[in-house]
């Protein structure tokens, strides 16, 4: 069905952007990019890229062209770099020059450019500032938000314990959970499991996940001004949006009814503050919309990339159920069986700690680092790459880097994991992107088909400290509390678990699968 559509969607393009094409045939990059497919008019190489795989196709090029080379989504050129060695050298060693920010149109026509991951230079700045000094002061890193973190792991193994062992797919729960952290952060509270309100929150941001890993939306982001006249699911992410952008409303009313400037509460209370305090200011960045679209960012960054990790986790420990009873050892050991695991026992749970890694890096919930666009003409690996190139860093092809792990295709705790039993810090474990991301000004169009949108707040750099920490906790506090409370016991035979992810967009997660939690 979704094939048939977009094939009527791509005919329409072939007609009405004919005169787009003939107006910019001949205008070259002004530069010399890798080598590549060579793209058709208008479209590009998207006919050469498998939508429901896209890593596949990727990889099948890199046989071909190398480790840099070039497609064309829509007309915008985009390099492409795989393995661990070329990406270093792109986003580390040479961070700045591929810091940029590509767009997203689907969801830039909903922010206009409002929020921490959709903002650009001084108002980016501004806003992250802000962000990273309102975190810290309620905990981001510290023992208070470890607690919350803690109290949240306590009602989820509460509610899985309701199950009594009878067959339950997760991935709602441990949605509602992350989500209940974002909440707690943002609002200040976490909701009860039931509350309709809540439940119709989490709701919308899954659904809205799967829309943007949609060909459709794919195709909205290399096509804007064709696809918005159509009829299509981009108008049900749209109207999905404008939901969530009426529930956050509703909370700042209640904020702003409330807000005491002795005692803010939480990140909505300090940022309604700092809009009193610079409300004669017309040039400020302090506005409604900004604290609406930085609650999006804080959502989508940090829900669907956590839980499908957290999903897999499951799945890989049923699969190996003697990895699963180390664990519990390990956890029994140093913490004991009644005792709320914390951030303290990380350092003596070696092996814990390296089935995390190992879940992360097998897994590769974000298999595209997010695309960025190079922010001045930059020399890389003999070429000349001009202001404005996209880039897609393909850390599917970092984390299965055969120079970097012994056996990249096997699901081994050693990978992380020295001679002595020790945990072993790899350079090359880029779970959520690597390098620089600063706040540069969009010199391209949409253009993301492949994009895992970036993850906002989750890329490592500048633009994502705020969620590294917080994604760390929340996997390593979950998934102890979670096998320090249950055995995982999966319906059918370990042999019969279904690894590979049911699609790759923005986040890989799982197929649904159901699994027992027996009690302990």
């Amino acid at each position: 069905m979704e094939i048939g559509v977009v094939m009527v969607a791509l005919l329409a393009i072939l007609i009405s952007c004919l005169l787009l094409f003939r107006k910019g045939k001949g205008q070259g990059t002004g530069g010399r990019l890798p080598p590549g497919p060579r793209p058709l008019p208008i479209v590009g190489n998207l006919f050469q890229l498998d939508p429901k795989n896209p890593i596949s196709s990727l990889l099948a090029l890199r046989e071909r062209y190398g480790s840099v080379y070039t497609i064309y989504l829509g007309s915008q050129p985009f390099v492409v770099l795989c393995g661990y060695q070329t990406v270093k050298e792109a986003l580390v060693d040479q961070g700045e020059d591929f810091s940029g920010r590509s767009d997203y149109p689907a969801l830039t026509k909903v922010t206009q450019g409002d929020g921490i991951a959709f903002s650009n230079g001084e108002k980016w700045k501004v806003l992250r500032h802000f962000a990273v000094q309102t975190l810290r002061e309620f905990g981001m890193g510290r023992r208070s938000l470890e607690e919350r973190i803690r109290e949240e792991a306590r009602c989820m193994v509460e509610e899985l314990a309701k199950t009594k062992a009878e067959p339950i797919n997760p991935a709602f729960l441990l949605g509602c959970a992350v989500s209940n952290i974002i909440c707690s952060i943002i609002f200040g509270d976490r909701f009860d499991y039931e509350d309709k309100k809540f439940l119709t929150l989490v709701g919308l941001l899954n659904e809205n996940f799967h829309l943007l890993s949609s060909s459709w939306l794919q195709l909205y982001n290399v096509f804007p001004r064709v696809i918005s006249h159509l009829p299509g699911p981009h108008n049900r992410l749209f109207k999905n949006l404008e939901t969530l952008r009426l529930f956050v409303l509703e909370i700042v009313k209640e904020h702003q009814e409330t807000l005491d400037p002795n005692f803010p509460r939480d990140f909505m209370d300090c940022f309604l503050l700092k809009m009193q305090q610079e409300k004669e200011d017309p040039l400020t960045y302090f506005r409604v919309n900004s604290l609406v679209m930085t609650t999006y960012n804080l959502f989508f960054g940090g829900t669907e990339p956590i839980s499908a990790a957290l999903c897999y986790g499951i799945l890989l420990l049923m699969k190996y159920p003697e990895m699963q009873a180390k664990v519990y050892e390990e956890i029994l050991r140093v913490v004991g069986p009644h005792r709320s695991p914390s951030l303290e026992d990380r350092v003596h749970l070696p092996y814990t700690d390296a089935v995390i890694h190992e879940i992360l890096r097998f897994a590769d919930v974000v298999p595209l680092g997010g695309s960025r666009l190079v922010t001045r003409d930059a020399h890389f690996h003999g070429y000349v790459l001009p202001k404005g190139t996209g880039i897609l860093p393909c850390l599917y092809s970092v984390h299965k880097d055969a120079t970097q792990f012994r056996d990249p295709e096997t699901f081994d705790p050693t990978h992380f994991l020295d001679q002595k039993g020790n945990f072993r810090r790899r350079d090359v474990f880029m779970p959520f992107g690597a390098g620089t991301r600063i706040g540069a000004r969009k010199e391209a169009r949409g253009l993301h088909l492949l994009s895992c949108f970036c993850l906002l707040l989750h890329l490592s750099g500048k633009r994502a400290c705020l969620g590294q920490a917080l994604a760390r906790m929340e996997l390593f506090l979950f998934f102890t509390t979670l096998v320090q409370r249950f055995t995982l016991q999966p319906v059918v035979p370990p042999e019969e678990i279904n690894l590979s992810p049911m699609a790759f967009g923005l986040v890989s997660g799982p197929h649904p699968f159901t699994f027992r939690a027996i009690p302990r």
